[in-house]
């Protein structure tokens, strides 16, 4: 059976399909998270806030990741990892020296695997075709901000409207592609 399938038997109340989801990525997910926490205590910690995120999630019927089930609890568990080490960065500062500690911390100094990889991809993804939900205007003022990294003097030359009006429509696309994102379930961070 399909991890939709199972997810959908599961909201039914077939609590053992839940429990063939978890056989069949219990062991990427603890891998996963065991090459991010190094410490097997620690990783059995987050393992179980994971499919405890897992089970909320999908009981508040705010799971709508058709087809990327395996990435969307990679992400999660990535997610649950990185609040441990947020939580506990004072310990691990305590840890190592404060040199030491930033240079674990540099995300261009982290080895990407290929769920990552996924994730990235998926949540590139999911922002380009809520983009493409907005109004012209207000599509075109994000991309020029963005992926052109124009200032919003720039902007307005380049769209022949005033400051005001082309930060206006930077405002409204953000307000109007976070309430897509929340209306639709799509999670726009790692």
């Amino acid at each position: 059976m399909s991890d939709e399938v199972l997810v959908a038997k599961y909201v039914e109340g077939q609590n053992e399909a839940f429990d063939v989801l978890v056989d069949r990525y219990k062991d990427r997910v603890f891998a996963q998270i065991m090459k991010t926490v190094k410490d097997s205590d620690v990783a059995d910690d987050i393992f179980q806030e994971t499919f405890v995120k897992v089970i909320t999630t999908i009981n508040q019927g705010r799971y709508n990741e058709y087809g990327h089930f395996a990435s969307w609890i990679m992400r999660i568990a990535h997610n649950v990892a990185v609040d441990y080490f947020r939580v506990n960065r004072r310990a691990i500062t305590g840890i190592c020296d404060v040199h030491e500690a930033e240079v674990i911390n540099r995300d261009e100094l982290r080895d990407y695997n290929i769920e990552e990889s996924i994730i990235n991809t998926q949540i590139h993804d999911d922002v380009r075709r809520l983009m493409l939900q907005l109004p012209d205007t207000q599509r075109e003022v994000l991309i020029l901000r963005y992926y052109h990294d124009m200032n919003f003097k720039q902007i307005a030359e380049r769209t022949r409207v005033s400051i005001n009006t082309a930060l206006g429509r930077m405002r409204y696309a953000l307000i109007n592609m976070r309430r897509m994102a929340e209306a639709q379930h799509v999670a726009l961070s790692m």
